[in-house]
C-alpha cells in the first residue's frame, strides 16, 4: 500500500512514530509533519524523522507534492496525532497546507481518511467537526488505549491504539487481539 502519514503539533507523537515503525516494514510511506508536529515530533521523541528507502517527507507547505491531486493514487491516508485546528480546517473546507489539501482529496475521492484525534475533553465544535468529518466518509479514531492487554510498557499502551490504526488500514499485525487464543 502507499499510505500518507501525516504528523500535526497535537501531543502524542509516539504514536506517529510507532505507526510508522510498523508501516515502513512493509508499504511505502508518504509522510508530512506540520511546523508545530516538527518541534514537538523531537521534544516528545528526541529524534527526528529521516527519510529513508520507504519513507519519503514532504514539507507542509509543498503543493508539488503528489497526493495534493486527486490524480494521484494513494490508498489511505492517517493523520496521527490529529489536532483539533486541523480538523476543523479539515471540516470546513480550508487546504492551507499539505496535509489539510491532501485529506480533502482523500475526501474528495472517497479514500480512506482517518484522524486519530488527541484532544481531551471535546467541545461542541469539535464533536460536530467530527460529525461532520464522519459523515464525509473519514474515520475519527481516538487516541484512547486498552488495557485488557495488560501492556507492560508505554510502548505496549501506544501499540493498542496503533494496532487499531491498522486494522482500519487493513495492515496485518500481529497485535493483541481480544478473544485470541494464547
Amino acid at each position: 500500500m502507499k499510505i500518507i502519514v501525516a504528523v500535526t503539533g497535537a501531543s502524542g507523537s509516539i504514536y506517529a512514530e510507532r505507526l510508522l515503525k510498523y508501516l515502513s516494514k512493509n508499504h511505502k510511506i508518504l509522510a508530512v509533519f506540520s511546523k508545530n508536529a516538527i518541534k514537538i515530533y523531537k521534544e516528545e521523541t528526541g529524534s527526528s524523522l529521516k527519510e529513508s528507502a520507504d519513507i519519503t517527507l514532504y514539507d507542509d507547505d509543498d503543493f508539488n507534492a503528489p497526493f495534493a491531486s486527486g490524480s494521484s493514487r494513494c490508498d489511505a491516508m492517517v493523520i496521527c496525532p490529529c489536532s483539533m485546528g486541523t480538523l476543523g480546517r479539515i471540516a470546513s473546507g480550508v487546504s492551507d497546507s499539505l496535509i489539510t489539501r491532501a485529506a480533502d482529496v482523500m475526501l474528495k475521492e472517497r479514500r480512506k481518511l482517518i484522524l486519530v484525534v488527541r484532544e481531551t475533553p471535546y467541545n461542541l465544535i469539535h464533536i460536530r467537526n467530527m460529525e461532520t468529518l464522519t459523515l464525509s466518509g473519514a474515520v475519527i479514531c481516538p487516541a484512547c488505549p486498552s488495557f485488557y492487554s495488560k501492556p507492560q510498557s508505554i510502548e505496549d499502551l501506544v501499540d493498542t491504539v496503533v494496532f487499531r490504526i491498522l486494522d482500519l488500514l487493513g495492515v496485518e499485525h500481529n497485535g493483541f487481539r481480544w478473544g485470541k487464543a494464547k
